[in-house]
């Protein structure tokens, strides 16, 4: 459909973590069931240039696009929903946009103005919402503004997009807010009043919202509809319920049934079919109905906060909705695992997943969890730093280079099977210098990685500053290791494997980013795939799935 781009903005309001990211990526989801093309956007009112720098324990996982951008862990939300390839103009942070502007500055571009606040730091904003329309060709360009109405470092953002919808006009622009209707058990009734202050504040910024979606834990009485309609001047069938759901992914269609995407298009006058949900109910139905189930072993530094791995945890799900199988995840901190206790800690796992990470916390727990699952036969993926941990242990235990380590944690190892990039030392900032965004492997023939993919070329996303030492190639390839993927020209070696084993892979990119519910990744089916034929194998019969009361 081509035509005039519009914007809708979502908001937030009452208290933080209500699932604007999730009601953005439904109606994503949704409209582009209907034909349209859409892409997505957050807006973050922190001071950080990007969340590149940020503790995972701060601020959940960084979501890497296509070209590089680092970005919140929202845009893997939209990416999953919309199955749209996003980009660095997906995300913008209150950091990034003073970091334009006082580079203009110095730059001159302002010809001696005083820079301010309105125009200067909204225009950027401005531009940056109109310029993910422009690049993606979009029809419909949907951008979630990070925080709640009321914060302080938000009211940029807000004045912003308030603006938008004056140069668009009422008919190009939507606004969307999403609020807590919490639920008072000891007089057994919803309390509509945080909502309608916090749509009163959103109003005094000059946005009056024009659909407001309610979050909540039990259904709503319809007279809450109508209360909300009538105090918050919003039409009633604008006022939509959003109740919390066993599965995310149940999103899009519980929305649709109050008719969210049909009220959409109708306020912004879009003419479009009904959309074909088809395939995400019939993905639904697989995931409501597991026909086994399988126990995979996280084995992490920052398991304390889920959210840190939520990609991983989210792609070990599409790989058993794939396989129509319940992955139940063990959460493992690296630091309690031992090679005395590994059998213990690790024993009730049918398979082994090694995630990425930074610093040397937890690494010896790690190698002891790689080494387990070798010497145990258990499927393992290595991720980014997994796959570093596979290397480095292989090396110690199987030949015998006793302090093999990466550069990363002992500079000062022998035997630095991990090293640095080759054009990189250790005088480069943190921030924003690391190997980012999709790069091709090509594939070996005959391999385990092979399978998984069926094709000899494919393209990963990369977020690392460390590399396999091809010092040490031949070394490990000796002792039975074996380079399943290298880049185009053979020299950076991308994954290793052990051919000895139904599914021992490390990786140095990110598959956990190109997996969608509906199109579960290779890698991660394999290893799911993999740990439900070892499970098999050793009850004597395939296990079925036994549902609890």
């Amino acid at each position: 459909m081509a035509g005039t781009v519009k914007y809708i903005f979502v908001t937030g309001g009452v208290v933080s973590g209500l699932g604007k990211g999730i009601t953005a990526a439904s109606l994503g989801r949704l409209l582009k069931a209907r034909g349209l093309k859409v892409a997505a956007q957050k807006l973050d009112p922190y001071i950080n240039v990007d969340p590149g720098t940020m503790s995972p324990y701060q601020h959940g996982e960084v979501y890497v696009t296509e070209d590089g951008a680092e970005t919140d862990l929202d845009l893997g939300h939209y990416e999953r929903f919309i199955d749209e390839d996003l980009n660095r103009y997906s995300n913008l942070t209150t950091g990034k946009v003073y970091w334009n502007v006082l580079n203009k500055e110095r730059r001159g571009e302002y010809l001696g103005s005083t820079v301010q606040v309105i125009p200067h730091i909204t225009d950027e904003i401005k531009s940056f919402i109109y310029r993910v329309g422009e690049k993606t060709d979009a029809d419909v360009v949907i951008t979630e503004i990070g925080g709640t109405t009321g914060d302080i470092e938000s009211q940029p953002f807000l004045e912003a997009i308030r603006q938008v919808g004056l140069e668009v006009g009422q008919e190009n622009s939507l606004y969307i807010h999403v609020t807590l209707v919490p639920y008072i058990r000891g007089s057994n009734e919803h309390k509509t009043k945080p909502t309608q202050h916090s749509v009163k504040e959103l109003q005094g910024m000059g946005i009056s919202p024009d659909i407001v979606v309610l979050r909540c834990d039990e259904p709503l009485e319809p007279g809450i509809f109508k209360k909300i309609s009538l105090f918050c001047n919003v039409k009633e069938d604008c006022v939509i319920e959003n109740l919390t759901l066993p599965v995310l992914y149940e999103a899009p269609i519980m929305l649709e049934k109050h008719h969210f995407s049909d009220i959409v298009c109708r306020e912004l006058h879009l003419n479009t079919e009904k959309p074909d949900l088809s395939e995400w109910n019939e993905m639904l139905h697989r995931i409501r109905n597991p026909r086994r189930k399988v126990t995979i072993g996280l084995v992490g530094k920052y398991v304390q906060l889920h959210d840190a791995y939520l990609s991983v945890a989210e792609a070990l799900r599409h790989a058993g909705y794939a396989l129509s199988t319940r992955v139940d995840i063990e959460w493992i901190d690296s630091e309690t695992i031992t090679g005395e206790n590994a059998e213990s800690v690790l024993g009730m796992c049918d398979g082994l997943l090694i995630p990425g990470g930074f610093g040397n916390r937890g690494i010896e727990g790690m190698i002891a969890a790689a080494a387990y699952a070798r010497t145990r036969h258990v499927p393992c993926l290595g991720i980014c730093l997994g796959m570093q941990i596979a290397v480095i242990e292989f090396a110690r235990h199987v030949c015998g280079l006793e302090r093999a380590n990466s550069g990363e944690f002992n500079p000062e190892s022998p035997d630095k099977v991990i090293d640095f990039l080759p054009d990189q030392n250790g005088e480069i900032d943190m921030g924003g210098t690391l190997r980012l965004g999709s790069f091709p492997c090509k594939i070996a023939p005959d391999t385990c990685l092979a399978r998984c993919y069926g094709k000899t070329m494919i393209h990963e996303r990369h977020r690392h500053r460390y590399e396999f030492n091809n010092d040490y190639r031949e070394v490990l390839t000796r002792a039975g290791m074996v380079i399943g993927g290298t880049s185009p020209d053979g020299h950076i070696v991308e994954t290793v494997e052990l051919p000895d084993q139904d599914f021992f892979v490390g990786v140095q990119f990110h598959p956990e980013f190109k997996s969608r519910p509906n199109k579960a990744h290779p890698l991660f089916r394999g290893l799911v795939q993999a740990s439900l034929n070892r499970q098999e194998k050793e009850a004597g019969a395939p296990l079925a799935f036994e549902r609890e009361n």
